[in-house]
């Protein structure tokens, strides 16, 4: 019994250490900024209300957002948002993610800044 127990423990232990961050820090001339795993570049939009996207239809084509899986869980300060057409996406600091669609390779960083209410997401 106390070997299953044992099994268990170093399981769970295992699992929780193999959660990992949807996003990772990527260093974009002397400043770290958040982006996908390929290092695509992600953003946060001033329009957006704490856990709410409101980049929708037209506004998500040129912003895409930065899905995530309908089982992601949220973990420290990462979250999950719905959004209006019921699929999921990825928040950080309450703030819903999204990519730019003009920005194609790794490293492209178009999307700072644009209209004034896109920024890049920067990590402390």
């Amino acid at each position: 019994m106390k070997t299953i127990i044992g099994l268990a423990a170093l399981f769970i232990g295992t699992a929780s250490a193999m959660a990992a961050e949807p996003a990772m820090t990527t260093d974009h001339g002397g400043m770290k900024v958040y982006t996908d795993m390929k290092g695509m570049t992600l953003y946060t939009f001033d329009k957006d209300a704490a856990g709410k996207s409101n980049c929708n239809a037209e506004c998500a084509m040129k912003w895409p957002p930065f899905k995530a899986e309908a089982d992601a869980k949220a973990e420290g300060e990462w979250s999950v948002v719905k959004r209006e057409d019921g699929s999921m996406m990825w928040a950080y600091d309450g703030k819903p993610l999204y990519y730019f669609a003009q920005d194609k390779a790794a490293g492209d960083m178009k999307g700072d800044g644009m209209g004034g209410a896109w920024h890049l997401v920067k990590a402390d």
